[in-house]
């Protein structure tokens, strides 16, 4: 046989039979399923169509999964705000039974209101003693009066400056303890007792003394019919040499508070005049004054509070 002439012979349809039962030509697409498919071929499938259409499922199903969550959530919160109104209200409820409860009833209730209301004293208090009213007058003054009462101790310091005690004295007869003729004016005005000390520092020395009066009006007026030259006898002695006798100039002073006269001679010891202006000599002179003030001033108030502290007394 020879290979040349022709081909095999599929079958009694002669020529271009296919054995397959395809059809002729080349073929548009392949068909997995079921073989050969041209293009344009309904049956063949839309697979853009197909993935939209998935893709909104997709969508559809979240959203349906938020929208149930919202009412879930929706839906516990009111459980829960009903749960809190009820329990309010039932313990709205609870306290106005209580309080209802323990309201009186009104057959308890009292009947007769013309009951006196309680009075209050239209007595005002007493007002708190003055402390000079204990030391204006000798029937308040009662507490001890002695050298060591009103001049206590070794020194005393004002100011951060300190002065040392010298003698000390108490001269019953008002006029030993005074000059120039000041003791008839303490006489004639009731003085009963003169106290005196002596205290230095740096060369200048200064005699204090407190003459004492039945009343605040008496000792008041000693002062004021007091004149120049009339003074207080200086006293030296227990480590202070003479000061203010025979020649020297030396400063004076006169006061009063309550029933007490005070008075004070500053001197140097060694004889100089204290002049107009000397600072030295006048604030001598002036802490010792401002001391005795204060040891009257604090017996008043020492009286005061006892008073006040035992008013039966």
């Amino acid at each position: 046989m020879s290979l040349g002439q022709g081909g095999p012979q599929w079958g009694s349809g002669g020529q271009h039979q296919d054995p397959y039962n395809s059809r002729q030509g080349a073929p548009d697409s392949f068909d997995p399923f079921g073989g050969q498919r041209g293009a344009g071929d309904p049956d063949t499938p839309d697979w853009a169509a197909l993935a939209e259409a998935s893709a909104a499922r997709a969508r559809r199903k979240r959203w349906l999964l938020i929208g149930g969550g919202a009412l879930a959530t929706a839906a516990v919160a009111g459980i829960v705000a009903t749960a809190i109104v009820s329990s309010n209200d039932d313990s709205d409820n609870r306290s106005k039974e209580k309080s209802s409860s323990q309201l009186p009833a009104p057959e308890n209730l009292p009947s007769d209101t013309n009951a006196p209301e309680p009075s209050f004293s239209s007595v005002a208090p007493a007002p708190p003693p003055n402390p000079k009213d204990f030391v204006s007058s000798e029937q308040k003054d009662k507490a001890p009066l002695t050298v060591d009462t009103l001049f206590p101790g070794k020194k005393l310091t004002m100011a951060g400056r300190s002065y040392a005690k010298g003698a000390t004295a108490r001269a019953a007869t008002c006029t030993a303890a005074v000059q120039g003729g000041l003791g008839p004016v303490l006489e004639r005005n009731g003085c009963d007792q003169v106290f005196r000390a002596t205290y230095s520092k740096d060369g200048v020395a200064v005699t204090v003394g407190v003459a004492v009066f039945g009343l605040e009006s008496e000792a008041k007026k000693a002062v004021e019919e007091r004149r120049r030259g009339q003074n207080l006898a200086p006293l030296p002695g227990s480590g202070v040499s003479a000061f203010c006798k025979a020649g020297p100039v030396c400063r004076f002073t006169a006061n009063s508070y309550g029933r007490y006269a005070y008075f004070t001679t500053t001197g140097y010891t060694n004889g100089k005049n204290v002049e107009t202006g000397d600072t030295k000599a006048f604030q001598t002179g002036d802490d010792l004054a401002e001391f005795t003030f204060r040891q009257i001033v604090g017996r008043g108030n020492a009286q005061a509070s006892a008073a006040v502290a035992d008013p039966a007394g």
